[in-house]
């Protein structure tokens, strides 16, 4: 029998405890990656005792992570026969005024998260809402955070619109034997949404109008510059590094070309020779001193525009993510640009550009930067994810017959999973199978889209989850509450739902999902209640994300490229956090009666 410290706990117990908080202040206040902490939490526990190898890896074999996983694959089969940008292309308008375009907004996002992923549906969204913007003459800003607080929403009404949503879901199945329906948490998810989108029309006068860096790079001629040799340049015959127009005070040197040929990226080994042309990017001032210095001439006219880049080449636009470390490091100081292939060039902050020699900006969390780099980046864009955020390609993906075969699949996995004919996994499954035979997505775009790092998190919380419930913490949590909140089972209820939502601020929903579930498993067993209508009041307030930009990933997505502070998202997120949480509660007692068991 393990030896009883004190306050009831063992020493398992507080091991587990200890971990549960060191992973929570890693992940706030370290720039260390979520799925190496929670890898370290795993051996942790392990090598203590608290768990099992069984119960260690329990979170590695769970159908919520093959789930999450084997939906990407169905997504990506929506994405590249065309049926999301079809979606995207008719749900726009121009509408007459703005609250008419949250709504004309909103609405479409909030479905479409329903059955695909919120990150998914953000990174669809934000390029089509920023274009959109513009055509509406008013800043992105304005519409950002609503299409967020509206994925974010949306998501909660279905189990496969947010990985917590699936992780509730089985660890209930498992500790109860009841399946909940693919449907279960929709008539609380969507009064909740209607009545969120009601706060967001309402306070739509506090959100922030600030300018977009994508706004501050402006024009491309304003921070490149082409500069041509002329042909009696004493450099002629000359390398690029012996001449002095490699590196160069204020910028960089980006692509030469040599009459027809273009070379990009640029060696310092390469010959000068006369009618060369140079694209430096940086600070223009300080660049055009080569002209005196070195004797070149302003080009006829730029060719490196916005629309005019080299063939294997385009610009693309990153933000710096919290956690990222990149924070406080410039990029020259870093191998970025060498591992990837990629060109720095320009840095703006609260859209502003800052006017300094781009790599040698300290950066922070938020800004944007402007990078030259490969048009296929799809197999570096998750592997930079950790560093740096990159706004979603505009690529076009054409309709055709496979636009309407992967539509039925979708379709035939929601009625098929939703009458209970098949389980979620197995419906899942044969989804993503049927994408991959029916040619809607290959073998490798399907495995670009699954995002290993959300797996891994998913992996970890769930055994997080395991701890907390076999040393004993969720019952010993259970039994404060009622010794705080009495046996009041909406009280109960309250408590536990406000304090998962205030830690769903901070920490990314899934995590506060397993940890919570136990928690609030037990304090509907201990007050004598069916634990359902507890479990789907969880499953909203974990996804109120809306008072921080770090909450969720989709928030992230928009903090940079919106030009946002931390306290924009406060201003209406807070409210919006306490009403739909309160929503939530009611709408989730209202549809699935307190019964008691």
């Amino acid at each position: 029998m393990e030896q009883i410290l004190f306050c009831g706990l063992s020493i398992h117990a507080w091991i587990t405890l200890v971990t549960v908080i060191a992973v929570i202040g890693v992940m706030l206040l370290t720039k260390i990656r979520t799925d190496a902490v929670f890898l370290i939490a795993i051996g942790i526990l392990f090598l203590t005792g608290v768990l099992d190898a069984g119960e260690a890896c329990s979170g590695f074999n769970s159908s919520a992570v093959v789930v999450t996983g084997v939906l990407s694959v169905v997504v990506a089969g929506l994405r590249y026969t065309g049926v999301l940008h079809w979606m995207l292309k008719y749900v726009f308008g121009l509408p007459e005024s703005f609250p008419k375009a949250l709504l004309r907004m909103m609405i479409p996002v909030s479905v479409m998260s329903a059955f695909v992923n919120n990150t998914t549906v953000t990174a669809l969204f934000s390029g089509v809402v920023k274009q959109w913007a513009r055509k509406l003459d008013m800043a992105a800003s304005k519409l950002y955070i609503p299409m967020v607080y509206a994925v974010l929403m949306g998501g909660v009404c279905t189990l496969i619109g947010t990985p917590s949503n699936i992780v509730i879901s089985e660890l209930y199945e498992e500790v109860s034997g009841n399946a909940m329906n693919m449907f279960t948490p929709l008539v609380p998810g969507v009064v909740t949404l209607i009545v969120g989108m009601g706060v967001v029309l309402l306070m739509r006068r506090w959100l922030p109008e600030r300018k977009s860096p994508d706004d501050a790079f402006g024009p491309t001629p304003d921070y490149t510059v082409e500069l041509l040799v002329p042909a009696d340049n004493p450099n002629i015959g000359k390398t690029l590094g012996e001449a002095g127009l490699f590196h160069v005070k204020g910028g960089n040197l980006i692509e030469i070309y040599h009459f027809d040929d273009v070379q990009s990226p640029v060696s310092e080994d390469e010959y000068v020779m006369g009618g060369d042309r140079l694209i430096y990017a940086g600070e223009i001032d300080e660049i055009l001193e080569l002209k005196s210095s070195h004797l070149l001439a302003i080009a006829d006219h730029p060719v490196f525009t916005l629309s005019e880049t080299k063939r294997n080449s385009c610009l693309r636009t990153a933000s710096v993510p919290f956690g990222s470390p990149l924070i406080g490091k410039t990029i020259g100081g870093s191998h970025l640009e060498k591992d990837y292939d990629l060109i720095l060039v320009a840095v703006a902050r609260r859209g502003k550009r800052i006017e300094a020699s781009p790599r040698e900006v300290a950066l922070r969390a938020g800004d944007s930067l402007l990078f030259e780099c490969p048009r296929n980046m799809k197999a570096y864009t998750q592997r930079l994810s950790p560093q740096l955020q990159f706004s979603e390609s505009q690529e076009i993906y054409e309709t055709g017959p496979n636009t309407l075969v992967s539509t039925l699949i979708l379709t035939a996995m929601l009625i098929l999973t939703s009458l209970n004919v098949v389980t979620l996994l197995q419906g899942t499954v044969m989804a993503a199978l049927a994408m991959l035979f029916c040619r809607c997505c290959s073998v490798s775009q399907a495995m670009d889209a699954i995002n290993w790092n959300v797996m891994m998190g998913m992996a970890g919380s769930i055994v997080l989850g395991t701890a907390i419930t076999k040393t004993g913490i969720a019952e010993l949590v259970a039994e404060g509450i009622l010794g705080l909140c009495g046996t009041n089972p909406l009280v109960i209820m309250a408590a536990v739902c406000v304090v998962a939502a205030l830690f769903t601020q901070l920490v990314m929903n899934v995590a506060v999902g397993a940890m919570f579930f136990p928690i609030m498993y037990q304090a509907a067993l201990q007050t004598g209640y069916e634990p359902l209508t507890f479990l789907v009041a969880l499953m909203i307030a974990v996804n109120t994300s809306f008072a921080t930009p770090i909450g969720a990933p989709a928030n992230m997505m928009v903090y940079g490229p919106g030009g946002y502070r931390f306290s924009d998202f406060m201003r209406i997120g807070i409210p919006l956090t306490l009403i739909v949480t309160g929503v939530g509660i009611a709408a989730a007692c209202l549809t699935f009666p307190l019964t008691g068991i």
